[in-house]
């Protein structure tokens, strides 16, 4: 039976990079399921989920975590399925304002209270038209617990909103 893994690393930018991971997990027999990498302040860094047959799980592990000869920094963990929880609605969620700290732990904060579960979050600044400065903006993917209505968590963000003047707007999760 095959094995899951999910593969955290970060190494300094520069091309090959994808290449020299890629080819560990294909030298095993290896599958890349998924994954999620980013170029962030001259680095380069991301987390893969891959898959092994059972005979060379152990090995591509070892291969991977081995990658710091080659400049990254790796953590491999065999990945088991989570025991299903029942769940509400899957919504996405856009965060626009002004920047400033705090923004993601008060918005975050909010969401653990609630019991709801952060699937994605992307964040970003960006020149704010006219007024100068920058604008944090941030998309997520959220998933309700069974019971809460999409109401009392927007209630609850809109007064968080603003407190630190950010825009919250919800949408429905494709």
């Amino acid at each position: 039976m095959p094995k899951d893994f999910v593969v955290t690393f970060v190494a300094r930018d520069r091309p090959g990079l994808v290449d020299i991971m890629s080819e560990v997990i294909t030298d095993h027999g290896g599958n890349w399921l998924e994954s999620r990498m980013a170029h962030l302040a001259e680095k380069f860094a991301g987390i893969v989920r891959v898959q092994a047959p059972d005979d060379q799980a152990e090995a591509m592990a070892d291969a991977l975590a081995a990658l710091s000869d080659h400049g990254f920094r790796v953590t491999v963990e065999e990945a088991r399925t989570a025991e299903p929880f029942a769940s509400g609605a899957v919504l996405t969620m856009e965060i626009l304002g002004p920047d400033q700290p705090g923004i993601v732990h008060e918005i975050s904060h909010c969401l653990a209270q609630y019991k709801v579960s952060v699937e994605e979050l992307e964040t970003s600044l960006e020149d704010a038209p006219f007024a100068g400065g920058k604008l944090f903006r941030a998309n997520l993917t959220l998933q309700l617990p069974t019971g809460l209505s999409e109401e009392t968590l927007a209630d609850a963000l809109e007064e968080i909103g603003s407190a630190v003047m950010v825009d919250v707007t919800f949408g429905e999760a494709n």
